[in-house]
């Protein structure tokens, strides 16, 4: 850990006096981001930070938050320490991946629910066009699927390639249980199952081309041509 972040965590659990901090450093959003990246870092010490001021949404060089940090290694707790302290959960970074959109992509399911629950946008859209229930979708992240879908995301929302959820489940899914079940959430929550991609191509030829005969069922039996 570097010198001015353990003096600084130091100094708020009273383990060392004041004089030992570095001024003009450790109340820096830089101390943060290197806390937030440095695994051995809990809560509690991110905590302590914050309680000096770091800025709780500064940027790395690649544009990304101490959240969006924690969020890509599924640090809950860090996390939610950042969130309670007004963190940004669509804050994008040079790539457009904010922690909302990248929760939801990852299937990282705790820190989505937080995002939600902390004014995550569900129009907000990821360098492909896409909301964050397209690649949950694709990646066969049903829980995800599910919580989008009960926080009121978009199902027809068509990403830059002209898909929406269920033609990304169809097309880039394994036809497994995971996208079986994933299919089902869509279409009971009104996907428009003829909604064909930019080829013309609908989703029922896209599942009976593949073999999926589960997912052409579901289809079929839903009213899909």
């Amino acid at each position: 850990m570097r010198r001015s972040l353990a003096i600084s965590i130091l100094v708020v659990l009273g383990i060392v006096g004041p004089s030992m901090m570095v001024v003009g450093q450790s109340t820096r959003g830089k101390d943060l981001l290197d806390a937030v990246t440095d695994n051995d870092v809990d809560a509690a010490q991110i905590q302590a930070l914050l309680s000096l001021s770091a800025d709780v949404d500064a940027r790395d060089e690649a544009g990304r938050t101490a959240l969006l940090i924690a969020t890509h290694g599924n640090r809950i707790e860090v996390a939610r320490a950042l969130i309670e302290a007004g963190a940004d959960v669509n804050a994008k970074d040079l790539i457009n991946d904010s922690p909302y959109l990248y929760a939801g992509a990852r299937g990282h399911l705790e820190i989505l629910k937080m995002t939600l629950a902390h004014g995550a946008d569900l129009n907000s859209t990821n360098r492909y066009g896409g909301t964050a229930l397209i690649p949950a979708a694709e990646r066969g992240h049903v829980d995800t699927v599910r919580t989008l879908i009960e926080a009121g995301i978009s199902v027809d929302h068509v990403n830059n390639l002209g898909w929406t959820a269920l033609l990304e489940a169809i097309i880039l899914g394994a036809g497994g249980e995971r996208h079986l079940q994933i299919v089902e959430l869509l279409v009971k929550a009104g996907a428009d199952i003829n909604l064909a991609d930019r080829d013309g191509v609908k989703p029922l030829h896209h599942a009976r081309s593949r073999g999926y005969r589960e997912i052409e069922a579901i289809l079929v039996a839903a009213g899909a041509m």
